[in-house]
C-alpha cells in the first residue's frame, strides 16, 4: 500500500504545473487582550473588513504574501491580513501538521488531524477515530495511512497546491487524494486541507 501511494504521490508532483510550496503557520502577536487582527479583503488597510483573528489565535495560514500582507482563509472567503502582528508558529520539522481539516464533498466527508488523535467524520454518521500506521513528510506534503477498524485503510496523500471546495469562494493551499480499502470495495475521494481550524 505504501508503494502504491508512493507512486501516487509522484504521479501528483508530476502534473503539478508549477512548483507549489506549503502555507507557512504563524500565531497573532501584539493585538490587545480586547482587540481583534482584521482580515481584509484587499491588502491595505482601508479595504473592507472580511473577518478577523482573536488576540492569541496560535494557527494563521498564510499561503503568500504581498507588500507586508499576507493571504488567508477568512470563513467562506479568503483575504489579507497584516504581517506586523503575525509571528512565525512553524510546523516541526518531519511532521504532519496539527491541528490541521481535510474535507470535501460529493459525498461530503472530513479527517481532522488534532494533538489529542485522528478522526474520520461525514454527516449522520458517528465520528470515527482512526489509527495511524504510517506518516512521512515531504517538502512539498505529506503521506499518511490510518487504519480504521481491522478492516478499513485510508491512505491519504496531501501536497501543496491550489484548491477549491466547490462550495466557498475560499481558497485552500493544500489538495488531499483519499484511497479508501475496505472489504465492500475501494473509493478516491479528493478535497481541500487547512492548518486553520477556527477560522
Amino acid at each position: 500500500m505504501i508503494r502504491a501511494a508512493l507512486a501516487l504521490l509522484v504521479w501528483l508532483a508530476a502534473t503539478t504545473l508549477a512548483a507549489q510550496s506549503l502555507p507557512d503557520r504563524y500565531m497573532v502577536q501584539g493585538v490587545a487582550k480586547d482587540d481583534t487582527l482584521n482580515i481584509r479583503a484587499e491588502p491595505n488597510a482601508r479595504s473592507e473588513i472580511i473577518g478577523e483573528f482573536g488576540p492569541f489565535d496560535l494557527n494563521v495560514e498564510v499561503m503568500r504574501e504581498q507588500d507586508g500582507w499576507g493571504y488567508t482563509g477568512a470563513g467562506e472567503r479568503s483575504g489579507w491580513v497584516s504581517m506586523r502582528f503575525l509571528t512565525p508558529n512553524p510546523v516541526p520539522p518531519h511532521e504532519v501538521p496539527r491541528p490541521m481539516i481535510c474535507s470535501g464533498t460529493e459525498p461530503f466527508w472530513s479527517v481532522s488531524f488534532h494533538p489529542r488523535g485522528t478522526e474520520y467524520n461525514a454527516p449522520g454518521e458517528e465520528r470515527r477515530r482512526l489509527t495511524i500506521l504510517h506518516e512521512r513528510t515531504a517538502r512539498t506534503g505529506y503521506l499518511v495511512e490510518a487504519e480504521e477498524g481491522p478492516a478499513l485503510t485510508r491512505t491519504m496523500i496531501i501536497n501543496a497546491r491550489p484548491c477549491n471546495d466547490g462550495m466557498s469562494d475560499r481558497e485552500f493551499a493544500m489538495a488531499i487524494t483519499m484511497f479508501t480499502d475496505a472489504p465492500d470495495g475501494s473509493e478516491v475521494w479528493t478535497g481541500c486541507c487547512t492548518m486553520q481550524v477556527n477560522n
